[in-house]
């Protein structure tokens, strides 16, 4: 699967481009701006991008008016087809954002039942509708809103008619825009048999069609697995992240990470592809949530060397800083160009490093050392065996730990090092060694 060896490289379209939040009905050809962030990407090293909402919708992109059109205030759906061209030419694959769980108050089915009431013959494309009831719109009738949120109005997946809508959206955005994948927001609240279907649907129009889910609680594997989901978003692992930092306490991610896909014959999802991110559209920017800005190249360094598939936000590659609490127009901004820093430099290179590893891209994970503030840890194949290893303090440090080999090549700087019982780490510093000498 072509996603297991990609850097994602998510953008929120509504907010990348500066569209006003309510859906004000004016065409503006907005999306086009993608084109220009292109070269940007390619020297991140980005080779696959995760759109969120680009479909009509009543406002932030979740709450869907129409699945066949692209949101007016990013532009048609030739523009959008004219951004996945280039985006491919230049070799970067396209995942969309798949909202199926919900739907927004303007979706035409919806708006029927509310002018029609029981006559309509949409009814039951909806989880629940209740005559006798009211909203909090005061509809004079009760339906039910994801989690209460009566602007996202929740589809009945049990419905046939509802899952060929869907299936027919999918299969249309596969050939208007030969699109590569979908992100399915979520993905934990979504019938689990519309899952299967989704999976064999796409599959029997492109085999390699990616399907990643929204997952943030519990066992993935409850989604994760080979009749639905190839992926899903690693949650926990991106708790341990900055908390290890921020707390100085890197047991906290290597516990996460020994219990996700450690030696051990109980691990949740050895040889599975999550996808791993220190931030997104959702929750506050990395750069703002770290208590030390110099342990942001770090977190970035462990982002890559973990098993996973790293995503990364657009803005937060130079240090964008906004907080979950400054509201979704912050987390989700409108940038004139894009920056080049000293952090996009070492993603860069950490990008070329990822995709030319097998190791780091198929590699066990093993624990080698570990304190507070320091960790190593290995990723191996059969061909290949890197250690990653971390000093998130101020101080030079040096890890004791049985390398069993002589010699390391630096991944980063080139530089080969003699390994007699350690190393030394340099004080906030990230190293990614492949080891050499016999040692595979």
């Amino acid at each position: 699967m072509w996603a297991y060896e990609s850097i994602f490289y998510q953008i929120y379209p509504l907010g990348f481009c500066g569209a006003p939040f309510e859906n004000d009905g004016v065409l503006t050809h907005r999306i086009l701006k993608v084109k220009d962030w292109i070269p940007h990407m390619k020297k991140l090293g980005i080779n696959a991008i995760y759109f969120s909402p680009v479909f009509e919708s009543d406002t932030h992109g979740y709450n869907t008016r129409d699945y066949s059109l692209i949101d007016k205030r990013l532009g048609t759906n030739e523009d959008f087809k004219e951004v996945c061209q280039s985006l491919h030419a230049n070799g970067i694959k396209v995942v969309l954002d798949g909202v199926f769980n919900h739907v927004g108050r303007g979706f035409g089915p919806f708006v029927d039942v509310l002018q029609n009431r029981e006559n309509s013959p949409y009814v039951n494309w909806f989880y629940r509708i209740d005559f006798h009831g009211n909203s909090g719109y005061n509809d004079g009738l009760w339906y039910e809103g994801w989690e209460g949120n009566y602007d996202l109005v929740k589809l009945n997946l049990h419905n046939e008619e509802v899952v060929q809508h869907l299936l027919n959206a999918v299969k249309g955005w596969i050939e208007e825009f030969d699109i590569d994948g979908l992100r399915l927001d979520v993905a934990y609240s979504l019938e689990e048999n519309f899952v299967r279907r989704l999976r064999s649907f796409t599959e029997g129009i492109k085999p390699d069609f990616y399907l990643l889910g929204e997952m943030l609680h519990g066992d993935y594997n409850r989604l994760m697995n080979d009749s639905m989901l190839h992926s899903a978003t690693n949650y926990e692992c991106y708790k341990g992240l900055y908390s290890s930092f921020n707390c100085m306490n890197m047991f906290e991610i290597n516990h996460s990470l020994l219990r996700q896909f450690g030696p051990e014959n109980w691990t949740l999802y050895k040889g599975k592809h999550l996808l791993a991110f220190v931030d997104n559209h959702d929750v506050t920017r990395v750069a703002s949530i770290l208590t030390n800005e110099k342990h942001l190249p770090l977190i970035y360094g462990l982002l890559f060397g973990m098993p996973g598939i790293p995503c990364i936000y657009y803005g937060s590659e130079w240090g964008a800083k906004a907080r979950k609490e400054e509201g979704d127009p912050a987390l989700r901004a409108c940038f004139d160009a894009p920056q080049w820093t000293e952090l996009s430099d070492l993603i860069s290179k950490l990008s070329i490093v990822k995709k030319q590893s097998e190791a780091l891209n198929y590699g066990s994970f093993r624990s080698v050392f570990l304190t507070n503030k320091q960790c190593v840890f290995e990723r191996r194949t059969n061909n290949e065996r890197i250690l990653v290893a971390i000093n998130a303090d101020g101080e030079d440090f040096y890890a004791n730990f049985d390398a069993g080999v002589a010699v390391g090549e630096e991944l980063l700087t080139g530089r080969r090092g003699e390994f007699n019982g350690g190393c030394l780490l340099s004080a906030y510093s990230v190293y990614y060694f492949r080891m050499t000498d016999g040692s595979i």
